[in-house]
């Protein structure tokens, strides 16, 4: 085994991969959020159609979306090896224990926050992402596939919404905790930054959650 996969095969090299996988799926979150605002143009999907479009037959964007997916796996598998190994270092636990009192209580539910978000992103993946490249939408009067349509039929649906809201939220959580452990654990920790990372790692995390969480609600209340 050479060095380099000892190095990121390590407990510390593993929490570098999270870092960085994490702080490229947050990039993503930016940019996905940009394009779906076009949601709320009143143009009866026509803006969001032409990007959808774009999006699905760019060569650029296709090829960037096997990255994001290995991103996403990388973060995933970390996130389960990290944990079994918690778990094993706490196998023999101390007889006073004042968890509350140590950590904050994001971080001490990044599992059960990652689960939530890992069904929403896996419900999500198949109403749009696999109905846009494997299913049958019909087009809009531009002969764009009218993926404006699906959207305002996915949020009329209320276990749907209810699903979409409870996720971000538990991306919010995810996102407070994370986006600032990243900084740290990328040696970017420092008295003087720490307490403006922490506060951004909360105004970003709240705004895009929010943002997200917007358009469902936006659709299923207008409807």
């Amino acid at each position: 085994m050479s060095w380099l996969t000892k190095t990121f095969s390590s407990t510390i090299g593993r929490k570098v991969i999270m870092s960085l996988t994490g702080l490229f799926l947050c990039s993503f979150l930016v940019v996905h959020l940009i394009g779906n605002l076009q949601l709320f143009k009143n143009d009866g999907g026509e803006a969001f159609n032409v990007y959808s479009e774009f999006m699905g037959h760019n060569p650029v964007i296709r090829t960037l979306e096997i990255v994001l997916l290995l991103g996403f796996a990388f973060h995933i598998y970390d996130a389960l090896v990290l944990t079994r190994r918690n778990q094993s270092a706490r196998s023999v636990k101390y007889a006073v224990n004042h968890l509350d009192q140590n950590s904050n209580w994001s971080s001490r539910n990044m599992g059960l926050l990652g689960t939530v978000i890992l069904v929403f992103l896996l419900v999500h993946l198949y109403n749009f992402f696999w109905r846009a490249r494997f299913g049958d939408i019909p087009a809009d009067p531009r002969g764009n596939e009218d993926l404006y349509g699906v959207v305002v039929e996915s949020f009329q649906i209320w276990w749907y919404v209810l699903l979409y809201v409870i996720a971000q939220a538990a991306l919010c959580f995810h996102l407070i905790h994370g986006f600032a452990s990243a900084f740290q654990t990328l040696g970017l920790n420092h008295r003087k930054y720490t307490p403006a990372i922490k506060a951004v790692s909360y105004g970003f995390s709240i705004l895009v959650c929010l943002g997200f969480a917007a358009m469902p609600l936006y659709f299923f209340f207008q409807s």
